[in-house]
């Protein structure tokens, strides 16, 4: 039964907030009561962006990436200062945010659209994993960098496009990402009928250690034994 101490108007605005994951009852309370201490223009403008939300946004047919609906590819793999031929693969398009905040990555992106969770019901066949082998041959990738995140889903998927990737006779030297190429290096000319064979894909994964600011009594066991094994000499 509808609590009659709010108007259904608020209480209708509580509910759709808390259907945001991550958003609880108390939270989608206090988003719902912002939203009315506003003016109305300010209400007007909210509820614009979020009706023409889906309209004016779309998917990159090359990277997945989320772009303009008015853009035909992202500008993130368009740009010739781009590095075509280096690709980090992500699960979704807010984590290839993360990495252009940091200013050091000047490769490409392939943003996957998930990661393997058969509890969730998500299986390879939903991901951009058909996609992303095909990008590779066409661009010559000469590295991936497999940025998923450090979950059980994540590795899990890291896992599963290696094998495919092996799988694809693609010749693989597998890697940690301290091996890896510069991030900023140089474009390499594309093979010709005349070259010689293209150079084996190096497949590299985001270092794992322990953050800034972490004591070693407070790190679990999983990261420790990241940490020392991405030990570097100094």
């Amino acid at each position: 039964m509808q609590n009659s101490a709010l108007p259904k108007a608020l209480t209708d605005l509580i509910e759709a907030f808390g259907s945001l994951p991550g958003v609880g009852a108390r939270t989608a309370e206090r988003y719902a009561y912002a939203v009315l201490k506003k003016s109305a223009g300010d209400a007007r403008k909210l509820a614009a962006a979020l009706e023409n939300l889906h309209g004016r946004i779309k998917q990159c047919p090359k990277t997945f990436a989320l772009i303009n609906s008015g853009q035909e590819i992202s500008p993130l793999y368009d740009d010739p200062q781009r590095n075509r031929q280096l690709v980090a693969i992500v699960e979704e398009p807010f984590d290839v945010l993360a990495l252009e905040n940091t200013g050091q990555f000047r490769g490409t992106y392939h943003v996957l659209g998930g990661a393997i969770s058969p509890i969730d019901g998500v299986g390879p066949e939903q991901l951009h994993i058909p996609e992303l082998i095909q990008r590779l041959k066409d661009d010559d990738v000469r590295e991936v960098i497999l940025a998923t995140n450090a979950s059980v889903e994540g590795e899990s998927t890291a896992l599963y496009i290696q094998k495919q990737l092996e799988e694809a006779d693609l010749t693989v030297i597998a890697s940690n990402a301290k091996q890896s190429m510069d991030c900023h290096g140089d474009k390499s000319p594309r093979n010709d009928d005349n070259a010689p064979p293209r150079e084996p894909l190096k497949i590299t994964r985001l270092a794992r250690g322990l953050p800034i600011g972490v004591d070693l009594e407070y790190a679990d066991q999983i990261t420790l034994s990241h940490a020392l094994k991405g030990r570097q000499e100094l």
